[in-house]
């Protein structure tokens, strides 16, 4: 029986530097929504107590492999469901560390809004603005890849100095929004939710730390996200996120349906491999649907495909409009930051959806700047 859910279905993606509080306060939120059972959420409590990280105990809900637990980072992207007044949330929390930005990249490709945590904690909030800090480089390329519903949550405001300072939260807001303005946002559209994701203020409730802030709770402000067209009409692509072998029922893809419609049966084709297979079953959040629509996450079982032929970056499509492949293209390229010098023969990482590929600039015709 399929169970889609009544209410809009959203992707969102939690974005931010390294340690500014990005797990533990969509942990928190997650629990004050009730979209962590209190059984899970004592077990974890517990874990985190016995692991010495107590402080930890909300990001733990997102960060759950060991390795993540042990260096307090997020390696991989997270998945969680929750439910707002208005919308059915996929949420996705992105690691905000350097070294995993092609992790924080696929992530953003699959989403319909992005949240921006941001410290307001002095040193913090500076190292995220920095030349290379990750403020402005997940916002860069937030921006680059399409996202126009953002939400920015100023953590951390319990340990400003003073507490609950309102004049760093406008410091911290002031500057932001001119940054912000440069990538061409309308900043007068975006909430600025003075939170603390630790303790829980302005996230489901109104503070009352913050009497100043008159503006919404960041449940609120994620509510006034607009819902994105949604392309059903146009040919089916499902870029891969990861792919399973599941003991007593076969190969399960697991990605974002970007365009188009999937329905159990259909026959589906995986490029650049051209291997071809039938849906069996689908599932989104662990509950069957009879068909999938655009912008849900959803696994799929397929008969015929050995898990070996698949990996991520490849694009499923239907077998009578099967997905194209370029081996060259021509693009314009904005360079935020570079160490040296970009030439004919340079040889880049290309992100594209989910997939991770090296290519090699043949020509470059001309500069714009």
């Amino acid at each position: 029986m399929s169970r889609r859910p009544t209410k809009p279905h959203m992707n969102l993606v939690v974005i931010g530097h390294v340690d500014h509080g990005k797990s533990t306060l969509v942990g928190h939120m997650l629990l004050l929504l009730g979209a962590i059972d209190p059984k899970t959420a004592k077990e974890v409590e517990e874990a985190a107590k016995k692991a010495g990280k107590e402080s930890e105990k909300f990001a733990w809900f997102l960060d759950k492999l060991k390795e993540e637990r042990e260096r307090g980072l997020t390696i991989a992207l997270s998945f969680m469901k929750f439910e707002t007044p208005r919308y059915y949330w996929t949420i996705i929390d992105a690691p905000g560390h350097r070294d995993f930005v092609k992790n924080m990249i696929t992530g953003t490709s699959q989403a319909d809004a992005a949240l921006l945590v941001v410290s307001a904690k002095t040193g913090e909030f500076e190292a995220g603005m920095s030349p290379e800090g990750q403020t402005r480089e997940h916002a860069i390329l937030a921006r680059t890849m399409g996202i126009e519903n953002l939400v920015v949550a100023v953590t951390k405001m319990d340990i400003t100095e003073p507490p609950w300072s309102e004049a760093r939260y406008k410091q911290v807001v002031d500057t932001l929004k001119k940054f912000l303005r440069t990538l061409g946002y309308r900043v007068d559209e975006i909430p600025f939710v003075p939170v603390s994701g630790w303790l829980g203020d302005n996230i489901l409730k109104r503070s009352p730390n913050m009497p100043w802030y008159k503006g919404p709770t960041l449940v609120d402000a994620l509510d006034t996200a607009r819902e994105p067209p949604k392309p059903i009409d146009k040919p089916l692509r499902i870029p891969v996120q990861e792919v399973y072998s599941i003991s007593g029922v076969g190969t399960v893809p697991v990605g974002r349906v970007e365009t188009g419609r999937l329905r159990v049966g259909d026959k589906v084709v995986f490029m650049p491999p051209a291997v071809v297979g039938e849906v069996r079953s689908i599932e989104m959040h662990h509950e069957p649907l009879d068909e999938a629509l655009p912008g849900d996450n959803i696994g799929f079982n397929v008969r015929g495909v050995p898990k070996e032929q698949v990996r991520r970056g490849d694009v499923v499509g239907h077998l009578t409009n099967p997905p194209t492949v370029v081996e060259e293209f021509t693009a314009r390229i904005f360079v935020m930051w570079h160490p040296t010098a970009i030439h004919v023969g340079y040889t880049p990482v290309i992100h594209a959806h989910t997939a991770s590929v090296a290519a090699r600039i043949v020509e470059i015709i001309g500069r714009l700047d």
